[in-house]
């Protein structure tokens, strides 16, 4: 599969030294049905990037016939806003070349799992300016997309009962959460030009409770964002395409069937 490695910066703002430099690989469809695109954030706590939940995207993208962008964020000595600047950038950065890729700028769709699927809602619904935006043309493109994917996703910072602990400290970068987390909490702050969402997550899911899903999908509905989920009832956390449980595994012709649906895909 062809795979093409791309710098979001020339500069990026932020740097640690010796630290990774936040990049995109691309995976071009080899068959393209669509010029709608896939942004993809892999989960793993904000301390690493699960390539299952990356690249096994993209190549399930690319069997649909649609390019995929998998974004290699920053994590862990990392923390806010350095994520969200990243998937920012990403967005941004597809906008000013969409000419380049061959997409549509309003047909991008970002994905997340897990942690990457805090690090997606929060892109979709966090709206204060970042420290080290700003800094050249490309940041002057909307960073909002077009509609979201969250595969079990974190929700909550605040609450112990259902929140992940590890992925809540490495994105504020405490140990003790701060009182004000709740401004990252995706469940808090959507409103109404929060993007159109697809949602699934398993009931018994061990790593994220379930209950974050529910709580974002409530959120949306208040604001009057279209939201599709699925809740299943049996299987673990961190599933990605699930293929070793084909119940589960249904998920991703669900999410394909809502890609026609919202006119990403052609019926």
């Amino acid at each position: 599969m062809e795979q093409n490695h791309i710098m979001l910066w020339d500069n990026a703002p932020g740097l640690l030294e010796g630290q990774e430099v936040p990049s995109m690989d691309y995976y071009p469809a080899a068959e393209k049905k669509t010029d709608a695109a896939l942004v993809i954030f892999p989960g793993g706590g904000y301390t690493r990037r699960s390539d299952h939940e990356g690249k096994g995207y993209a190549e399930w993208a690319n069997a649909l016939g649609m390019s995929a962008f998998v974004v290699n964020y920053r994590v862990h000595p990392y923390a806010f806003p350095a994520p969200a600047l990243d998937a920012r950038r990403a967005v941004r950065y597809l906008r000013a070349h969409a000419a380049e890729y061959g997409i549509n700028p309003e047909k991008i769709c970002v994905m997340g799992s897990s942690a990457g699927g805090h690090l997606t809602a929060f892109l979709c619904t966090y709206r204060e300016k970042l420290e080290g935006e700003g800094i050249d043309a490309v940041d002057e493109l909307s960073y909002l997309p077009d509609a979201q994917i969250l595969c079990y996703p974190v929700i909550s910072l605040v609450e112990a009962d259902i929140w992940h602990e590890g992925s809540a400290e490495s994105f504020t970068g405490c140990r003790n959460i701060p009182w004000d987390a709740v401004r990252f909490c995706p469940d808090r702050i959507a409103d109404e030009k929060t993007p159109q969402a697809f949602i699934w997550h398993t009931a018994e899911d061990g790593g994220v409770n379930v209950i974050n899903s529910y709580r974002y999908a409530e959120r949306l509905r208040r604001q009057n964002v279209p939201v599709e989920m699925h809740i299943f009832p049996y299987g673990g956390h961190g599933m990605g395409l699930a293929k070793q449980m084909p119940y589960v595994a249904r998920w991703s012709e669900m999410a394909a069937e809502w890609f026609r649906l919202i006119g990403f895909l052609p019926a």
